[in-house]
């Protein structure tokens, strides 16, 4: 079953901004965007296993402060801190590599909630080759198949390699790379540097790049 996107388009607001991590620079890359339901029901489709699988992937491990967790084929971790329905962070591991995410859950009036997704990335030799895209453009189709998740039945879940396959998924992606170029240069990126690194990352995302962005 494919997702109408039209839902999706401009839903999201991206941001880049410069912070310290463990006493060295890093980028905190940001996504936000409302969803027609509770916080509660929100944080649940976040951090239950059966739901998560519905919209992410398998996630193994104990889902509590203090317990580790393992996403099938992608990142594993620690939780660092968890304030239901409001507040969980959590280390990124993944191909050797240490990252942070942040997830801030809040209510916009009734049924409806607004997600703030942070990922914070050191500047690494793969944050410079590929941006701020590499881990934008992952989350913004985890996002995608989170509003598909929420709006369908409980049986249904998005084609992730039907949708990453078609013209209409490739093109989404193409667009979010670009909108993370454009908030890379707003952050105070070379215009040049950033074009290129979008360029990477798109490449990687819409199936003619070798290496792994993620």
């Amino acid at each position: 079953m494919m997702f109408n996107l039209e839902s999706c388009l401009g839903a999201v607001t991206r941001t880049v901004s410069e912070l310290e991590r463990e006493g060295k620079p890093a980028r905190n890359v940001t996504l936000e965007r409302s969803y027609d339901t509770t916080p509660e029901d929100l944080w649940d489709a976040m951090t239950k296993p059966e739901r998560l699988l519905r919209w992410l992937a398998p996630v193994s491990g104990e889902l509590k402060l203090g317990g580790r967790y393992q996403i099938e084929n992608n990142a594993g971790g620690e939780i660092t801190e968890c304030v239901p329905p409001h507040y969980f962070s959590v280390t990124w591991e993944f191909g050797g590599g240490l990252s942070w995410v942040e997830l801030r859950l809040a209510a916009e009036g009734e049924d409806r909630s607004r997600l703030t997704l942070s990922h914070i990335c050191p500047i690494d030799d793969h944050w410079k080759k590929y941006g701020p895209g590499a881990v934008g453009v992952g989350w913004d189709l985890g996002l995608v198949g989170l509003a598909f998740h929420l709006s369908a039945s409980d049986s249904d879940r998005i084609d992730e390699n039907a949708f990453s396959a078609s013209s209409e998924g490739k093109s989404f992606m193409a667009d979010c790379s670009e909108d993370w170029r454009r908030a890379a240069v707003a952050a105070g990126e070379n215009p040049f540097q950033a074009e290129a690194a979008a360029k990477l990352t798109t490449a990687f995302y819409t199936g003619s790049g070798s290496q792994g962005a993620e």
